[in-house]
């Protein structure tokens, strides 16, 4: 039975917001948002309950919220804790009039972090990092021999606040550096004095920028366009014996191909911080492959998350008293 909320008192004041959290990933979130929203009640949902609570704001930690989620906690807004809203679907909220929300990687340090992962990845895999510690183990100095990221040829997919961040740290490194992104270039000022113009690509000629390409990079959103946007052929273009990161979202990259890739040569190995399915299988084949995965830690630092709480709270105060939302999903 759903708990009426709407007129909600604490000794004459207005209680705090209720806050419910659905899903088990993400356990740093919790922390952040008790400091963030002292006065907040936070609540755990579990999909499939026969009762659930009543809940102000509501918040997808690794979970689906559909309609009968929806209904059953009858939320006044969704707010992600994060970018990335495929787990949300969107027309079941529209039609029940309730807002979905994000926290935008610009301004909260989440785009630098995710940035700093996937330059993590990217350093593991030409130091072979993997093998240094079997060095290590085996007592053997100067082996092995790893590959320089200065020079390389870098393609970065996604030209948003992670892709920005991400390109102004490879020129540090003196990498030649080609952006694909979803509009024009003169769209996105910030890649001025970092990629030059004959270096871009539009997504709709994605395949063209890959000629040469060393390592591609993927840090776009997972949308309908980008599903599968990385497979066989994008491969194939590649010289072989490059290197694929990701730290988009998993389904942007075929997983058979990939698979197929590293197995054949034509990939020499792969940096991921998203997979398919979350957490990854650890008997999954791909870690058979030259693959190091982290358990999609790109945005969790203390930083990003204490930035992204501050902005998540700012909508779930305004929900409450009925003010007007920010980084509303389109």
């Amino acid at each position: 039975m759903v708990e009426g909320l709407r007129a909600r008192r604490d000794s004459g004041r207005i209680a705090g917001v209720i806050i419910g959290l659905c899903g088990a990933e993400f356990p740093e979130v919790r922390r952040h948002l008790r400091v963030a929203l002292p006065e907040a009640e936070l609540v755990e949902l579990v999909v499939g309950a026969r009762e659930l609570r009543a809940v102000d704001v509501l918040v997808p930690l690794g979970a689906s919220i559909d309609a009968g989620l929806m209904e059953a906690v009858r939320p006044r807004l969704i707010q992600q804790f994060g970018v990335g809203l495929q787990g949300v679907d969107l027309v079941a909220a529209r039609e029940r009039g309730i807002p979905v929300a994000f926290v935008p990687a610009a301004d909260t340090g989440n785009a630098v972090a995710v940035a700093e992962i996937a330059m993590l990845h990217l350093l593991m895999l030409l130091r072979r990092f993997g093998e240094t510690q079997v060095s290590v183990a085996e007592r053997r100095v100067g082996s092995p021999s790893g590959s320089m990221l200065a020079g390389k040829a870098v393609t970065v997919l996604g030209t948003g606040a992670i892709g920005t961040a991400l390109l102004a740290r490879l020129s540090a490194f003196d990498v030649v550096t080609t952006a694909v992104g979803r509009r024009g270039y003169r769209d996105y000022p910030a890649l001025s004095g970092l990629v030059p113009a004959e270096r871009y690509y539009s997504i709709d000629v994605f395949r063209k920028a890959l000629a040469g390409t060393e390592v591609l990079i993927v840090c776009c959103p997972l949308t309908e366009r980008t599903r599968g946007l990385v497979g066989a052929d994008e491969f194939a273009a590649m010289p072989p014996g490059g290197w694929l990161i990701n730290v988009g979202r998993g389904p942007i990259v075929e997983y058979r191909s990939l698979l197929d890739a590293l197995r054949s040569g034509r990939l020499a190995g792969a940096g991921l911080d998203v997979t398919w399915a979350e957490p990854i299988d650890p008997g999954d084949p791909l870690l058979s492959e030259n693959v190091c995965v982290t358990p999609h830690i790109g945005g969790v630092t203390e930083e990003s998350y204490a930035a992204m709480a501050a902005t998540f709270a700012v909508n779930a105060r305004r929900v409450l008293a009925g003010e007007p939302l920010s980084h509303l999903a389109e």
